[in-house]
Order: structure tokens, then sequence, then C-alpha cells
């Protein structure tokens, strides 16, 4: 997370979850599982992993920048890691964020022992809080807003660790995960709204925690339940289990983008299955928005399972007219403008043989900046498509994510700029239309938005921001010169 410009992939034109987290204890090898549960997750986050483990004596980490196989896929790197207890983080990197000081897990040596913290999120109030710690003396090693919450704890006068830990969520805004380490076991906790994901799994004697379900099915283990919305579990070493509830009741808003993007398809969450939703969110644009066409052609992959209920929803017939490489790196070197702009043949190309003279409505998740939109329309009509419309399985998005989400400043965001006829225009499409915020509630299950109180966290598409952003509010209006960087990397 950052408050300068974000850092994008190659077609710059995603929105991107920045982070996974995988937490094991009380299994043998517990650091090849959390290899291989991050593998699971790697799709959200690309640039760095790492994976901190603990013994019964001492703590070790190993961190590296790039793919999880590129730094845990070795015997040798997994015995660097003895212990029945790690946790692992997959992340990518945004502007002035890269480097192993930001690659979690974060460690630090506390009073009462060792402490790693693994961190899917943003901390919306960061900025403010290591400005107060700073002034009192806090020496802080990276520019992460996770490195806070380990400073908060630390300076916390409450007698246990974990009322320590608490004292310090009390005091941050915007949206966590976290999976802890300590001498004494592990802790797993989300915010109070449940904005970013976390279930609970078991397999033989151990429990596991990870960013989605799928994490769990690659290991082999059992999917208990989701951890709740500000509920904090704590493992120990014998295998009890213990449930806090610090903050009371408060209605949940966990991001809808899960549904629409950022999961894996095979992944559950808010106790839906991810692909069904995205079935159901094509169903739902083909009831508000049906074209006369004679193909329904998904943006791979993302847009597969909304074309997939479009088609079934419609009649209409689902092929597959463009086709994906799947070996284009995020790192392709990329020297000249020219080649940059060429990035999306590289990743996709038209099947010509099929959708030569044919009338296609193509779906997609989402449109950012519209670049990429543009340029897969421009390469459909030089296929030969007769017309090419475009559907879009989320309402525009037309607002910033503070709470862990890589997304351009808002006068990037096509939809922010323009309404959606000249977004038409501008992408070059035949017709365009999204799918209503009332018909994403209903894919993911609901009858509507709750205007009063809404069911989900969809600041992206309404600009209804569930916290406070004090970060925010401070950068438009700033109090002082910061007097040190601050690059927010979840």
């Amino acid at each position: 997370m950052t408050l300068t410009h974000p850092f994008f992939d190659a077609d710059g034109d995603k929105l991107r979850e920045e982070c996974g987290i995988f937490g094991v204890i009380g299994v043998n090898d517990a650091s090849a599982m959390t290899a291989l549960g991050l593998h699971a997750l790697q799709h959200r986050g690309q640039e760095a992993a790492g994976i901190t483990s603990f013994d019964g004596r001492e703590f070790y980490s190993r961190r590296g920048t790039g793919h999880v196989a590129e730094n845990f896929s070795s015997s040798e790197a997994i015995r660097e890691l003895p212990g029945h207890m790690a946790a692992g983080h997959v992340r990518y990197s945004t502007t002035g964020g890269a480097g192993l000081r930001n690659v979690q897990p974060l460690y630090a040596d506390l009073a009462s022992g060792g402490f790693a913290v693994a961190h899917n999120g943003n901390i919306s109030n960061a900025i403010r809080l290591r400005q107060d710690l700073v002034r009192k003396g806090a020496i802080f090693q990276s520019t992460s807003d996770t490195e806070v919450i380990i400073h908060l704890v630390a300076t916390s006068r409450y007698p246990t660790l974990l009322d320590r830990f608490v004292d310090a969520l009390r005091l941050v805004e915007g949206a966590y995960s976290l999976i802890c380490m300590t001498p004494e076991g592990m802790i797993a906790c989300r915010d109070p709204l449940g904005i970013r994901p976390l279930v609970m799994g078991k397999i033989g004697d151990g429990f596991i925690f990870a960013s989605e379900t799928v994490a769990l099915d690659v290991v082999g283990a059992e999917f208990l339940r989701q951890v709740e919305p500000g509920e904090l579990v704590q493992v120990d070493f014998e295998g009890n289990v213990f449930s806090h509830r610090p903050f009371g009741q408060i209605s949940a808003r966990p991001c809808i983008f899960e549904h629409v993007y950022f999961s894996r398809p095979d992944s559950i969450f808010d106790r839906r299955s991810v692909y069904s939703v995205r079935k159901e969110i094509g169903a739902q644009l083909a009831i508000e928005s049906p074209a006369e066409v004679d193909l329904v052609v998904p943006v791979p992959d993302s847009g597969v399972p909304a074309a997939i209920g479009y088609s079934q929803r419609s009649g209409i017939p689902f092929e597959l007219g463009i086709i994906r490489s799947h070996y284009v790196g995020r790192t392709f070197i990329q020297p000249s403008d020219s080649q940059r702009h060429s990035g999306v043949k590289r990743k996709h190309n038209a099947n010509r043989a099929l959708v030569e003279g044919k009338k296609l409505v193509l779906i997609d998740d989402s449109i950012v900046r519209g670049t990429t939109s543009l340029k897969i329309v421009e390469m459909m009509r030089e296929a030969g498509a007769k017309e090419v419309h475009m559907r879009i399985a989320s309402p525009p998005t037309m607002h910033s994510c503070f709470y862990g989400v890589d997304t351009p400043e808002r006068s990037k965001l096509l939809a922010a700029q323009m309404d959606v006829e000249a977004m038409r225009v501008f992408i070059k499409a035949d017709s365009l239309a999204f799918v209503s915020i009332d018909g994403l509630y209903r894919a993911v299950g609901e009858t509507g938005r709750n205007n009063t109180c809404p069911q989900y966290c969809d600041a992206c598409f309404t600009g209804d921001y569930p916290t406070s952003l004090t970060d925010l509010a401070d950068r438009e209006s700033p109090p002082a010169q910061l007097p040190f960087p601050v690059n927010r990397v979840a």
C-alpha cells in the first residue's frame, strides 16, 4: 500500500490484491507446508515472498523477491526454517516499497519474546501513528505500515501480550488480516469489519490460517470456518483454540471485489463459492444488458466464469475468441514504449478463425484505466470481428481503494473521468455496459444493496468508505512535513 503513485503490472490496467498470508501450527515440516500454501496464493502477490518459522526456542526467517518457487522450492531453503510453526506472506510491491526490508513476515524481539507478523490489508492511519511513534523515539526498520502494529504492541503498557496486541489494534484504522507468531503459539485475526479475508483449517492435530480456502485444499487441510470479523483466534502448542471478540459485534463489510476478481474461482469467500458468484454476475449482466451477437467471448482468465454465466442465461454460444499465453511473466523487460504497448498481444491473441465476421460480446471483470480494453477491442476488430460489444462484471470503478488494493489515484480511473458513453467511445466498442450495484449484490445472494447499512465494502464503486481515512485527510491537508518517507506495503 502506498500513498504515492502505485506500481502497475505489464498491462497497467488491473486492480491487484496486494498480498496473501498463510500460517500453520502443530505440524511437522511447517515451513514446507507454508511454502505449498503460498504457491496456492501466488495470484495475490508475485513480487516477493517470505516465511518465518519457530522451533520452540528460536525464530528463523527467509525472505526474497520473486515468486515462491524461486525462494522456497529447494530442500536447503526449507531446512533453514525448522519447527512446528510457520507463517508466510506473498506480496506485490508499490513505488518505493520494494526491497527485502519490506518483505514479510516482519519480526521483532519484544520484551515478551519474539514476535512475527504477516499482514494482508492497509492501515489507513499508519502515517499519523508512525509520526507519533517516531516522536516518542521509535526506530523503524521498514517503510511498511505493518511495522506500526509491532511498535504499538511493543509500547503498550498492558500486562499480557494478548492484551497489548488488542490495545494496539484499537488504535489502528483500516483493514487487516493478521497472522502472528509468538513463543506461546499463533494468533490470527481480522479487522472488525472483516474487509480482508481469512479462513481457518485443520490438518491432523495442527491448525492452519490462510487468505483463501484454496490454500487449505492444496495442502490437504479441512476447511473449518472463516475467522469472523473482529475475531482473534489463539492457538497454543497443545492444540488449544481460544476465540476472543474484543471489539464487540459490528456489522461486517467484507470486500466485494474478492468475488469479482481477487480470489481464485475455486475458493470459498464469505461462505459462497467464488466461481458460482462470478457465473451469477454474468447472468445478471445478461438480464440487465443483453446484446444481439453471435458469440460470448471472455477476456481470459478473469472474465471466464462471468462469460459462462452470460452465455447460459442468454443462450448465446460461449467461445474462446481470445487465447491467453500463460508464459508472459510480470518481469518481462520492456525497453521502449512500443514494446510496452505490445504487452496485450504478448498476453492475449485473437482467435481469428473463430471471430472473423462475427458479432461478439466481450466479458471482462473490470475497467480501470481503459487501456487494456481499448487494445483488446482493437485486436478483435483487426481479427475481422463485425461488431465488438463490451460487458463488465462489476460496476464502474470510480474511487480508489485504501484497504489493501493497489488502485491508481482517482484522476487515472476512467470511470471517474467519463460517463459510460464516453468510456464506450474511448475503448472503441459498439456498446458498453456494467453490471449494476444491485445486480452485483443479487449475484452474491442479497436482494440488493442496503444503502443504509451496506453488506459489503464497495467503496471502489460507490465512494462509501466504511472507516476513517486519516492519512488521506492529512495528505490532502498536511499538518506538517513528515520527517521520513512512508510507503504502505502489505
